[in-house]
């Protein structure tokens, strides 16, 4: 059983490694690959919490290519970066957007994202 003050503690702490958000993500053809956009939402906190990736993923799990986050984005919420040259099989009419952060890793959560 927690005592009040241990109970109050636990109140007052700060959510710490939380997932990403994915907000909104879009896929254009372009060439011989595709491009994609993905805005994400997290409370980066710093170089010790924050939203450091994501990837696109077939539905079955298979990653076609990640972005790689270097920075946090304390003051830049949400933020929106991109990716180019991702090859998708002939004939895959949705994909999965997952984030990282750099305290829970891969999230569990994926975004659908048709492909038009």
């Amino acid at each position: 059983m927690l005592r009040p003050a241990a109970t109050l503690l636990l109140l007052a702490s700060p959510a710490l490694a939380d997932p990403a958000r994915i907000v909104g993500a879009e896929a254009v053809q372009a060439g011989t690959g595709w491009r994609f956009e993905v805005t994400l939402e997290h409370g980066d906190t710093g170089w010790d919490d924050y939203a450091d990736g994501w990837r696109v993923e077939l539905p079955d799990g298979t990653i076609l290519g990640t972005r790689v986050l270097t920075h946090p984005h304390e003051t830049e919420q949400p933020f929106t970066r991109s990716l180019s040259g991702v090859a998708v099989p002939e004939g895959t009419g949705t994909v999965q957007i997952r984030a990282r952060t750099s305290q829970t890793g891969w999230g569990d959560e994926t975004f659908p994202l048709p492909l038009n």
